[in-house]
């Protein structure tokens, strides 16, 4: 995975830079074990920005907590993207009547 971070005022992201952020329409095959972690993820992300909010008079993008919170975000995309894509139907139907993508 990737060496930069894409977020507020940081030189870290886990995300590669050909990854697209997101792939909009397209389903993704989620396995039992990447499902848990990406609720346990989700879980976390939401405890730590409460915690964060309640705590907080000004939010700052240089706070160790958002940091947290970012690499927590960049996990979950990571685990997200890992995830194979599921072909849809006009695709499996090509694939199985051998007519070429487009």
């Amino acid at each position: 995975m990737a060496a930069t971070f894409a977020g507020l005022d940081s030189p870290l992201s886990f995300r590669s830079p050909s990854q697209p952020i997101a792939a909009t329409g397209r389903m993704r095959r989620i396995s039992p074990q990447a499902g848990r972690a990406l609720e346990l993820l989700g879980h976390a992300i939401e405890y730590l920005t409460d915690e964060y909010i309640r705590e907080t008079e000004h939010l700052s993008a240089g706070d160790p907590q958002v940091a947290a919170i970012q690499l927590l975000m960049a996990l979950n995309r990571e685990v997200y993207f890992e995830c194979p894509v599921i072909a849809t139907f006009g695709e499996r139907l090509r694939s199985l009547l051998g007519i070429p993508h487009c």
